[in-house]
């Protein structure tokens, strides 16, 4: 159960640290790189992000309880992980983006790991 709490509160805060300063920076980075027209986008996707590292950290305080939501995790993980990583090998987006991808990639792995060997309620 230790396994779980740590990994779930240590992706929670590293998702806060990574994705809360992209709420100021959408007229400099998101809408130049995207041509971004409709912002809405950028922040409902960003907001919805943001919600699910309080998941997270919820599920680290409480892994047993909230073991199915576990689950929830690894697909928010996953998708991200998957697609960033093949766009690079495409040649479709940059080095940066596959680096964050693993990263993706890797919580999502972790998650799945810890659901695994937390016991059922």
């Amino acid at each position: 159960m230790r396994p779980a709490r740590w990994t779930f509160t240590a992706a929670g805060i590293y998702g806060l640290v990574l994705l809360t300063p992209l709420l100021f920076v959408e007229r400099n980075v998101a809408a130049p790189a995207a041509g971004l027209a409709h912002p809405e986008y950028f922040y409902g996707f960003l907001l919805v992000a943001i919600a699910f590292q309080f998941l997270f950290l919820m599920i680290g305080q409480d892994p047993v309880r909230l073991r199915p939501a576990m689950i929830a995790g690894v697909i928010e993980k996953l998708p991200f992980g998957v697609t960033g990583i093949l766009l690079w090998l495409q040649g479709r987006s940059q080095a940066p983006v596959a680096i964050l991808a693993a990263v993706d990639l890797a919580w999502g792995l972790l998650f799945l790991a810890v659901w695994r060997t937390t016991p059922k309620t």
